[in-house]
This record gives C-alpha cells, sequence and structure tokens, in this order.
C-alpha cells in the first residue's frame, strides 16, 4: 500500500488565476499561470476533494478604454470580441478545465461590487478627496514616485514594468483608509507566515507595509468605463478595486450564501509577481474592513522574459501560445512550462531549450517506453497483458520508487506548488522504468523458449505495464491528452475505470492494473520533431 491517504476536506479547494485584462490577445505569460493553476486543480480533483478552478478577464479602466477608441467600437464591443474570439478560444486549445469564468461587465460581479463599496462606504472606510501623482495607464495603477525611472526628457518619469512615460493626475476621488490596515496586516502575516509565497514575495511585501501605508484612491472622475459608485455616479470605481472582488462576486457573495460558504476563503491565489501588492495588501485590507475572511495563500510567480524583459504586448514581446502549440503539441506546451521554470522565479523561453527537453524527456524517455512497453505485449502476448509469475528484487526496485515518486510529487505538486520539482519526480520514476527494462532485457529473454524465461518475460512485461499505468494518473494532471492515450492503450479503463476517477492516495498500490488487460500500440505520444515537421 502506498505510505500516504486521501486529503479529506469540509472545504472546497478554490483556486484562482488573477483576470486578465482585454485590451489584447493573451500571450505565453497569460498561459503560463493559467495552466499551473489548471495542473494543480486537476492535481487536487484526482485527491478527490471539492475543487473550484475560477478565471477570468478584467473589462474595466482606462487601457481598454482607449484601445477599444483606437479600434473604433465601444468598449463592451472590444470586450465581448477579445473574449469570445482569443480568450476563451485559447484556454480551451490549452485543455484548461476551468469551473467558471467570469467577466467583470457581468451584473453578477458589477451589482455585488457596488453593494461591498456601498458597505465600507456606510462604515466610514471610504471618503471624498483628492489624487494627484503619477498613474501608469499600462499598469492601470497608482505609482509612488520612487518606484519611477527616469526618462528621456528632464520632466520624465517612465513606468518600471513598461518602461513608458507615467501619467500625472489631478483630480477629487474618494479614498479607501488603507493607512489604518497596516498594523492589522502585519499581525496577520506574522500569525500566517505561509500567506505569501514564496519568501523573496513575502519579504518585499513586509518591507512595504513597513514604510507605513498611504490611503488608496479608489475611484476615477475623467472617465466613465468602470462601475459606478452608488453613492456618487459622476465617479467610477478605481479597476483594480473593481477587479480583486471578482473572487468574491463569482464565488456568490451577496447572492448565493451556501454557494459562498463553501468556497470562501479561496484556497490559493495564483497572481504574476507584479500585482502582489494589490493582492497581498489592498485586497486583504478591503476585505478586514468589509468583515469576510481573507483568502488562504497568494502565491506570486515570476516573469517570463525575452531579451531581459518581461513578456508583454506592450513592449512587443508577447508570443502568442499557439506559435508553440502548432509545432510542439498542446501536451509538450504545457509540460515545458512548468517543467523548466521553478513556479514563483523569473524564467526565459528558449526554443533550443524546449525542443531539447522535448526530444530527451519526452520522446525518448516517456513516448519511447509506453511504444516498446505496449509493443512488446503485442508481439509476445497478442496484446494481452501477461500476469507477472514472480515478484524480485528488481521489481521490487520499481514499485518502492513508484511509492517515493507519487509522494514526493503529491507533497510538491498538492501543497507546495513545485512544479517543476513534481514532474522531476515522475519524470525520475520513468527513468527507472526506462533502466529496468534495458537491465532485463525483455526482448532477448522473449528469444528463450524455457518455462523460467517465459515467466520472466511475462513479470517483466507486467512490470512495466503497470509502472505506465501509475505514469499515467500522475501525469494526467500535466498532459490529460497523452495521459488518456497511454491509458486507452493499457486497456485501464475497461479494467479500473476512467483516468479521472483514479486517485493519488492508491495510485501506488501495485499491482492495480489486472493480467488480461488487453493493450494496444496506438500512435507515438511524441513523435520526433523533424518528423512532425516533415509530415
Amino acid at each position: 500500500m502506498a505510505a500516504f491517504a486521501e486529503h479529506p476536506s469540509t472545504d472546497a479547494y478554490y483556486v484562482t488565476t488573477p483576470i486578465y485584462y482585454v485590451n489584447d490577445r493573451p500571450h505565453l505569460g497569460h498561459a503560463y499561470t493559467t495552466v499551473a493553476g489548471d495542473v494543480l486543480t486537476r492535481w487536487h480533483r484526482q485527491r478527490g476533494e471539492d475543487v473550484w478552478y475560477l478565471t477570468g478577464t478584467d473589462e474595466h479602466g482606462q487601457k481598454i478604454l482607449r484601445t477599444a477608441e483606437a479600434h473604433g467600437v465601444t468598449p463592451q464591443e472590444w470586450c465581448d470580441r477579445l473574449v469570445e474570439e482569443a480568450w476563451k478560444p485559447l484556454w480551451q486549445h490549452l485543455e484548461i478545465a476551468n469551473d467558471d469564468f467570469v467577466r467583470t461587465t457581468q451584473a453578477r460581479h458589477t451589482d455585488r461590487v457596488q453593494e461591498f463599496v456601498q458597505d465600507l462606504y456606510d462604515k466610514g472606510e471610504i471618503y471624498r478627496g483628492s489624487y494627484t501623482g503619477p498613474y501608469c495607464v499600462g499598469c492601470e495603477e497608482y505609482k509612488l514616485p520612487g518606484e519611477l525611472l527616469p526618462g528621456a526628457g528632464e520632466d520624465e518619469k517612465l513606468c518600471p514594468v513598461h518602461k513608458r512615460p507615467v501619467e500625472w493626475l489631478e483630480e477629487e476621488n474618494y479614498f479607501f483608509k488603507l493607512s489604518a490596515y497596516g498594523p492589522k496586516l502585519l499581525e496577520f502575516y506574522a500569525a500566517n507566515p505561509g500567506f505569501i509565497q514564496p519568501a523573496a514575495a513575502r519579504n518585499e511585501v513586509l518591507r512595504f507595509v513597513e514604510q507605513d501605508l498611504k490611503d488608496l484612491s479608489i475611484s476615477r472622475s475623467t472617465f466613465d468605463w468602470g462601475v459606478p459608485l452608488p453613492w456618487d455616479d459622476k465617479h467610477v470605481l478605481y479597476v483594480w478595486v473593481d477587479a480583486l472582488q471578482n473572487y468574491i462576486t463569482a464565488a456568490g457573495y451577496g447572492a448565493d450564501p451556501e454557494r459562498f460558504a463553501r468556497l470562501w476563503p479561496a484556497s490559493v491565489h495564483l497572481v504574476g509577481k507584479d500585482i502582489l501588492r494589490f493582492h497581498a495588501v489592498i485586497w486583504p485590507a478591503m476585505l478586514m474592513a468589509a468583515g469576510l475572511p481573507l483568502p488562504k495563500r497568494v502565491v506570486a510567480n515570476g516573469w517570463l522574459m525575452v531579451g531581459g524583459e518581461k513578456m508583454s504586448k506592450s513592449n512587443l514581446t508577447g508570443i502568442a501560445p499557439t506559435d508553440l502549440t502548432s509545432h510542439f503539441g498542446v501536451d509538450a506546451y504545457r509540460y515545458y512550462f512548468l517543467r523548466a521554470i521553478p513556479f514563483g522565479t523569473d524564467g526565459s523561453f528558449s526554443w533550443e531549450d524546449f525542443t531539447a527537453r522535448y526530444t530527451s524527456e519526452l520522446a525518448n524517455d516517456f513516448g519511447n517506453l509506453a511504444s516498446r512497453a505496449a509493443a512488446m505485449v503485442g508481439k509476445y502476448y497478442d496484446g494481452v497483458l501477461p500476469a507477472a509469475a514472480a515478484h524480485g528484487e528488481a521489481e521490487q526496485a520499481v514499485a518502492d520508487a513508484l511509492v517515493r515518486a507519487a509522494e514526493e510529487a503529491d507533497r510538491r505538486i498538492g501543497e507546495e506548488l513545485d512544479f517543476a520539482g513534481g514532474i522531476a519526480a515522475i519524470f525520475e520514476f520513468i527513468k527507472t522504468v526506462n533502466g529496468y527494462l534495458t537491465a532485463q532485457e525483455p526482448w532477448k529473454v522473449a528469444r528463450s523458449t524455457t518455462e523460467d524465461d517465459r515467466a520472466r518475460l511475462a513479470t517483466v512485461l507486467y512490470t512495466a505495464a503497470e509502472a505506465l499505468r501509475a505514469t499515467a494518473v500522475l501525469l494526467n494532471p500535466v498532459m490529460p491528452a497523452a495521459a488518456a492515450e497511454l491509458w486507452d492503450s493499457l486497456g485501464a479503463e475497461a479494467a479500473l475505470g476512467p483516468l479521472a476517477d483514479q486517485r493519488i492516495a492508491t495510485v501506488a498500490d501495485w499491482g492495480r492494473l489486472p493480467a488480461g488487460a488487453l493493450v494496444t500500440k496506438g500512435d507515438i505520444l511524441f513523435p520526433r520533431l523533424e518528423e512532425k515537421t516533415a509530415s
């Protein structure tokens, strides 16, 4: 039996991505976070947990307004077009199994947002004042003077993210009393050291809050593309205050108390490191003011870099995911970015590294193992999986390696969000199985007609097939299409049921795939790239 058990919980495992601006089409950076959330939630589903995965789009603000105007359409027309033609189709293409897709222009969101801020206003948490200072439309963020970079002109200042000039705002606004929550936030961080991850992100937030927070301007009055303040319709809500509330409005806040109680607080907010302060400072403070529970974890991933700069459309460095999936395939795409770039750190995309990993790890190690095991069962046993005649030290070593791989992958992916480490553990197991086959040489054993050698052949091929059964389960969250093909090739569904119903807790229970399963050699899981190109 495996050395670990199910993870029962009365709470839903609720994971969110940032909601993405629809000023342009999605690029690799957007897909990186969304795929990570998909792998995480698929993993927890295989634990047997109640899982809810939310993603969506942020559709208000000055950046959207200007983009729509530049294209000669209304902001709503622009958002509708981009969501339906670009964002939703890409998530479907990348096999993203989100449970909900929230749009901040939906009434289910805007109505609840107005109720939320009205409640804060009634409690005295919001007051009227004036704002003067720098603002980056690209970030939709008020900037602190000390954050800005020098520009070409004497008085020009640049956004540190976009490297473009910031604008100077002077307008009457409403403010949230963020400054009052500094001590409460620091107390909360101390009591919940795992709230912000990784450690570098936590340290950044601590330094920021310890420097004393300023009250937050939460409205704009110079344009009207946003959620109107319920007590003053000459102002629209600052886009970030609007956007952050998607996590509760989509969960049923103010509309479905039973659903909200099941889903909230969120288990994990996945965010890019450039929006960490919104999620780890402003959002918790607003929740405290509203008397609502805080999310359990905010996990910041790093940036995907091109030429030393953050990948973004505004910097003209945005790469479309389909540019890569058309060559490598969707499963390889999902695998590569989580395997090659440790979650939480910056990483540079490299076509050469992708090609090398595809060839070595996917085609040679994993794909070749699946192909040759199925081919030998077909050749020597007419596709009917033989029973293992004996389980010796070599077979026990494979079974023990599976226990270690499953435990490590579960801890790293399911708990630590260390996708690279978890996937590496699974592929270390694949290397072990390949080494086992190389050492046992079943193709040589098959030449013998002795009873002992026939029994040995059966044991070796059963061991390989059973190892692949477990591999299909472990890789299902990462590469669902390839795992499904492998599961089908092993005849596992007829014997064990759908792949989606398999559980992490029992994946390492050796001997689950029964003798007599019909093994077929299907298409190569990961064809060599030169063959893909030629075809």
